[in-house]
């Protein structure tokens, strides 16, 4: 629940349109839902916008299923995002997305949810019940190299998912500048640039020194022996020449993505 919810249902509640029983049985999840394996943080979108964003990696796709399942059961309208998902984990995510959750836990067709989307690139889910846009302006995302695309499709999907206008500019590295300079005009009207690149990392820094808005850098391990998985990047990064770059960690797409947002609604 997020704030507009919780009028909602205090509104509701004092329209006589539904019982305390059915009230009280609203409220018990709150603030979390403990499925035993996993405690749902129902509060999340409340506190920052934006539900719990579930982490795929490292769970079986009937525990991500389950989540969903719950979140879907608690979180109103908002959209509901997984990463670092496979193709099982999406078939399991899908039948549950599919299906609504009734009175009793009665399952039903879900009447607003678009289907469950399924970006193998980046290896997120996106359940999109919302095309609502909270962002003030562009998220541009920019990625050196083919590479470094399924890390700027994290972000990308990440950002659009917490509502906001995106687009990627893919395979505009320093090793070709003239590629980057014909979208000059688009980098000047993005508000929030999220900068993708492995290799040494030169992009973000190019990128800063062409713009007002702030650059969110990310360092992938995309490069050969002397790029140490990404911490020439990283370093490289961190020690940018520009000052309106900041950094997160190595192939952190859904971290540069959900800062990006955070920026864009301010």
């Amino acid at each position: 629940m997020d704030e507009q919810e919780i009028r909602k249902f205090l509104d509701e509640f004092k329209g006589g349109q539904f019982t305390v029983e059915h009230a009280v049985e609203r409220l018990r999840n709150l603030p979390f839902e403990d499925l035993g394996f996993a405690k749902i943080d129902h509060h999340r979108s409340l506190r920052q916008g934006f539900p719990e964003v579930v982490y795929a990696r490292g769970k079986t796709p009937k525990q991500v299923a389950e989540i969903v399942r719950g979140m879907l059961r608690a979180n109103g309208s908002h959209n509901i995002l997984i990463t670092r998902a496979d193709r099982s984990v999406f078939a399991a995510v899908k039948e549950v997305a599919n299906i609504g959750v009734g009175k009793n836990g009665a399952g039903k067709k879900a009447a607003k949810a678009k289907p469950a989307e399924f970006n193998e690139l980046s290896g997120t889910i996106l359940i999109q019940r919302s095309d609502a846009i909270h962002g003030k302006g562009l998220i541009l995302i920019v990625s050196a190299g083919t590479s470094d695309i399924p890390v700027a499709e994290e972000a990308l999907v990440t950002a659009r998912a917490m509502g906001n206008q995106t687009e990627g500019i893919y395979d505009v590295g320093v090793a070709g500048l003239h590629r980057l300079l014909e979208h000059r005009q688009r980098l000047t009207e993005a508000r929030v640039i999220v900068c993708v690149a492995g290799m040494e990392g030169a992009l973000p820094s190019v990128v800063a020194g062409l713009v007002s808005a702030p650059v969110i850098a990310v360092p992938t391990s995309t490069g050969y022996g002397s790029s140490f998985g990404g911490l020439t990047a990283l370093l490289a990064m961190l020690n940018s020449c520009a000052s309106n770059v900041s950094v997160v960690n190595i192939d952190n797409g859904f971290g540069a993505g959900r800062v990006a947002s955070a920026i864009n609604r301010l």
